[in-house]
C-alpha cells in the first residue's frame, strides 16, 4: 500500500524476517537462561546449549538475508510525522548496534566453539585453532555482548512502543504484519 509519502509499510519479506529474527533471539536467550535450571552435564542442559548454538547460527544466516533485503529491496517507508534529525540519528545508531549484535554474537560464538574444539552447527569449519585460554576469553566477551544485547533489544522495543503510544506516529505500524494493522 502506498501513500503520497511512498510505501506505508515494509515489504512482506522484511516484516517476516524481522519477526522471525525476534523469535530466534528469544530462543537464543531463553536457551541460555533456562539451562541454569538443569544440572551441569545433564542431557537437557547439553541439549539447550546445542539449541543455543543452532539458533545463534540461524540468526547469523538470516541477518545476511536481512542485509541483502535492505540493500536490494525497496527503501524503508517514511515515518509520519517525520522525526527530528537527532531522533533519526539515534534510530540509525540503534539499528547499526542491533546489526553488530546479530552478526558479532554468532561470529563470537563460532570463534568460541572453534577455540574450545567443539563441533560447530551446520558442519561449519572451525575459524581458529583450539586454545583453552582463547576459548575462555571469547566466552567472557560473548557473555558481555549478550548482556549488551538485552539492553539493545529492550531499548529497541521501548522506542517502538513509545513511538506508537506516546508520539502516535507510524513507526511500529510500518513493521506489523498486514493482519495486525
Amino acid at each position: 500500500m502506498n501513500s503520497k509519502y511512498g510505501p506505508v509499510r515494509y515489504g512482506s519479506l522484511s516484516i517476516g524476517l524481522h519477526w522471525i529474527m525476534l523469535l530466534l533471539l528469544v530462543a537464543v536467550y531463553a536457551s541460555m537462561e533456562l539451562r541454569e535450571f538443569f544440572q551441569k552435564g545433564s542431557d537437557i542442559r547439553e541439549g539447550m546449549k546445542t539449541f543455543h548454538y543452532i539458533t545463534g547460527m540461524s540468526v547469523f544466516a538470516l541477518v545476511i538475508v536481512r542485509l541483502a533485503a535492505r540493500a536490494f529491496g525497496r527503501p524503508a517507508p517514511q515515518i509520519v510525522p517525520e522525526p527530528s534529525s537527532w531522533e533519526q540519528f539515534l534510530a540509525k545508531a540503534m539499528h547499526v548496534a542491533l546489526y553488530v549484535l546479530m552478526i558479532g554474537m554468532p561470529v563470537l560464538g563460532w570463534l568460541m566453539l572453534s577455540a574450545a574444539g567443539k563441533p560447530i552447527p551446520f558442519a561449519l569449519p572451525p575459524l581458529i585453532a583450539a586454545s583453552k585460554d582463547t576459548a575462555h576469553l571469547l566466552k567472557e566477551i560473548h557473555e558481555v555482548g549478550g548482556n549488551i544485547g538485552y539492553a539493545l533489544i529492550g531499548l529497541h522495543t521501548a522506542a517502538a512502543l513509545f513511538h506508537h503510544y506516546v508520539l502516535h506516529d507510524n513507526t511500529l505500524r510500518r513493521m506489523l504484519p498486514a493482519a495486525a494493522v
